[in-house]
């Protein structure tokens, strides 16, 4: 009877369908394996590069089933960081990102659509400065394997361009938009 039943749900298990689920990970942030950096033209001379140091999120993930993905980041404008104390402070203030009223940013996947050969589109809502709008960020995926730690990470990379005035923030000088690269690595819950 045992071995009757053995071969049944081995029977069971090879002739199911089998059922793809994203894997959950957590954004390596405390490793520096993650970053979120913005540029964004200075006067019309030149670009000024700068990033949030301090953001938390995570994402689903199952490469046989792309549309299952998911994202969601949180981001403390607070950190915003250019590497010029004085010009910071600036940004941060009420003539820009009003970090003291909007301290907080958010990304929140609404679709993700396979291009092909790693390419991605993920679709979502950013809200920031208090305004939530739809924004796409092309991304790659870059790998996935086990790290040395004993751990199971994957990557990814994605760029994205967003309109300031959609957002209500003031126009920055001479740009009207701020362009957005991000590097995201996630370990495997």
């Amino acid at each position: 009877m045992k071995k009757q039943l053995l071969a049944l749900g081995l029977f069971t298990a090879m002739t199911m369908p089998s059922i793809a689920s994203a894997a959950d990970y957590v954004i390596d942030t405390q490793g520096a394996h993650a970053s979120i950096n913005i540029k964004i033209k200075h006067l019309g001379y030149s670009y000024i590069k700068g990033r949030f140091n301090t953001f938390d999120g995570t994402f689903s993930y199952d490469p046989k089933d792309i549309a299952a993905s998911k994202v969601s980041i949180n981001v403390d404008t607070t950190s915003f960081d250019t590497n010029h104390a004085e010009r910071d402070k600036h940004v941060r203030s009420d003539d820009f990102l009003d970090v003291k009223k909007y301290a907080t940013a958010s990304f929140t996947s609404t679709k993700v659509t396979d291009k092909g050969n790693g390419e991605l589109a993920i679709t979502g809502d950013l809200t920031l400065h208090g305004e939530t709008k739809p924004i796409t960020i092309d991304a790659q995926f870059i790998g996935e394997g086990e790290d040395p730690w004993g751990g199971y990470r994957a990557g990814f990379a994605g760029t994205t361009r967003i309109e300031l005035e959609d957002f209500g923030v003031p126009i920055m000088g001479e740009s009207s938009y701020a362009d957005l690269e991000l590097h995201v690595e996630g370990v495997r819950q």
